[in-house]
């Protein structure tokens, strides 16, 4: 995946004791860029940001990779979106002077984001002639070391870059997102930021993100307890009232405990509903000390829920079963009979008593 840099400008982002403030460095076209130092410091840096895997809904809410979509309102089209004019005039100049115009605009709202650190802003242009005529847009930022702050002269900045820099903290946005070789998504962005400041979430107030698994699956088993309260307690306004007051509450605690609201087999209907829809959604719970991972799918048929007295009881079920690198008497077991454990529960309980 070979990108041929139509433009770029690099920027150094310092602090001057009053707050942070920019410094354009130069705007390369192409052909001043071939062969130069900064070809040979950014490397295969544009193909590397390019295959970045990113996942559309991720199984974490925080995920360094992540794609946004500008936000319009309904019916309008992405030209009444700021972020995407950003990104289309980067896209449209045609000479080193309108790029680098337009580069110094993304150069001054970059500095105005919250807690951004000093170094290195680099603003590129670039074609895949393998597949596209239009360019891509690449915003790059790379924080300084402490110990390399200080920016002397033009001639020893990549030197000192090179030291302070490398691949694995290196923030980048890409405009458009490219899901596969030769598909574009006009709509669509990736950004990629290792870091818990989010600088380049502050720049794009226009752009929204995927919501991760958690999200959706928090959202729709929300509206599908809503849609139940709904239906069952139309008659009882008082009631429904206290439930829906009741599933606010318990939707937005940090604190998740077994509620014994639903019968088994309404749970397995949401359960399967939801699975239907992402296949690979996780399930993790614990039982006092005890962490249990696994998926959604597994709850009814591999993973049942009892009651026994007032203790809660798993039941794990599956054709196999192997422990962590190690020795344990436990390996050594003949399992017995499940009658004869119920048994056992039903003894220790009456003792407990």
């Amino acid at each position: 995946m070979n990108f041929d840099v139509q433009y770029i400008s690099f920027f150094v982002i310092k602090d001057d004791g009053t707050g942070k403030a920019y410094r354009h460095f130069q705007t390369l076209d192409g052909y001043a860029y071939e062969g130069s130092s900064l070809e040979q410091f950014l490397g295969g840096e544009f193909a590397r940001l390019a295959k970045r895997k990113v996942e559309r809904n991720p199984q974490s809410e925080q995920v360094p990779t992540k794609i946004g979509r500008f936000i319009t309102e309904p019916g309008c089209g992405l030209e009444t979106n700021p972020n995407y004019n950003m990104f289309a005039r980067l896209r449209a100049a045609t000479n080193r002077d309108d790029f680098f115009k337009e580069s110094d605009e993304v150069a001054r709202a970059y500095i105005q984001t919250s807690s951004v650190r000093t170094g290195a802003l680099i603003i590129a242009s670039a074609k895949l002639p393998q597949y596209f005529d239009e360019p891509f847009v690449f915003v790059m930022k790379c924080d300084f070391e402490p110990k390399i702050a200080r920016i002397t002269d033009e001639s020893s900045l990549l030197h000192e870059v090179e030291m302070a820099v490398n691949a694995k903290n290196m923030k980048a946005i890409q405009y458009p997102y490219m899901p596969e070789a030769g598909m574009l998504e006009e709509w669509e962005l990736k950004i990629h930021q290792p870091s818990h400041a989010k600088y380049f979430e502050d720049l794009l107030k226009f752009v929204e993100y995927e919501k991760s698994m958690p999200e959706l699956l928090n959202h729709q088993v929300y509206n599908m307890v809503q849609q139940h309260i709904e239906e069952t307690l139309v008659a009882q306004p008082e009631l429904r009232e206290t439930e829906e007051r009741d599933l606010e509450l318990w939707a937005a605690s940090d604190k998740r405990e077994l509620q014994e609201k639903w019968t088994p087999e309404l749970v397995m209907e949401a359960a399967n509903h939801l699975v239907d829809q992402q296949p690979d959604l996780g399930m993790a719970f614990k039982l006092d000390h005890l962490a249990v991972k696994g998926k959604l799918a597994d709850y009814g048929r591999k993973v049942h829920f009892a009651k026994f007295g007032d203790q809660y009881v798993v039941l794990l079920s599956g054709s196999s079963l192997h422990f962590e690198k190690g020795v344990s008497p436990i390996e050594l077991l003949q399992p017995e009979d499940l009658h004869s454990v119920l048994a056992k529960l039903e003894q220790l309980a009456a003792e407990g008593d």
